[in-house]
């Protein structure tokens, strides 16, 4: 297995942002992208995502084999939400292991959640997502969309190997369309992809990011 970088890691909170303005667009309003409501939140903000990361969504569909269809479960998160999650990993944490210190816990909680100041989810670059047929019945993926590494035994990392050969196919034609589009994976959660964000500036080699925190959409 490759080098996970972990969105924890200094290298990605360096990377300079330099914010295009691009705006969300409301993912229910294109037919080409099918969306699950497992996250819906009152505001509708989980169905929002940045321009380009539509177009290119829209993108990866046409790369997958007759039949499948992306199924996008959380687009944009708002600020204020994402610092709940990231303290309640920490919390949980915590009081599973009370000898870590608190650079050990922000580097573990991590691997789940990202440290809010560089959240892919906050700028509308990321999208968490599967693959399902046209029916909308979910293909193996080898564990839950969201589930976190202690509970799947790591089987949630994109290249886990203790996965069922069905899975890791489902997998690399997800992943082959969503690379195929732009988008990088974040290789501790198979089902999350971003673009334009610091994680993809820094996967991809771009000389900046082009999101930033986002506003949150209108109600």
């Amino acid at each position: 297995m490759t080098e996970i970088v972990l969105l924890s890691d200094t290298r990605i909170a360096g990377v300079v942002v330099r914010e295009c303005g691009e705006p969300l667009v409301d993912l229910r309003r294109l037919e080409a992208v099918r969306l699950d409501a497992r996250l819906a939140d009152d505001a509708g903000a989980f169905a929002h995502v940045r321009l380009s990361v539509a177009d290119r969504l829209v993108a990866a569909q046409t790369q997958l084999p007759r039949g499948l269809r992306l199924l996008v479960v959380e687009g944009y998160r708002p600020a204020a939400l994402q610092e709940r999650y990231f303290a309640s990993s920490l919390a949980r944490l915590s009081a599973a292991h009370p000898e870590w210190d608190g650079e050990r816990l922000r580097i573990e909680a991590s691997r789940y959640v990202s440290p809010p100041e560089v959240a892919p989810h906050t700028s509308g670059g990321a999208v968490d997502l599967t693959l399902c047929t046209a029916e909308g019945v979910e293909l193996p993926m080898g564990t839950s969309v969201n589930a976190t590494p202690p509970e799947s035994d790591e089987a949630c990392y994109t290249d886990a190997p203790d996965i069922s050969a069905e899975a890791r196919r489902n997998r690399q034609t997800l992943g082959a369309a969503m690379t195929a589009a732009g988008f990088v994976n974040y290789p501790t959660e198979w089902w999350h992809w971003s673009y334009g964000d610091r994680y993809w500036a820094h996967l991809s080699g771009a000389r900046h990011a082009g999101y930033g925190p986002a506003a949150e959409p209108a109600h």
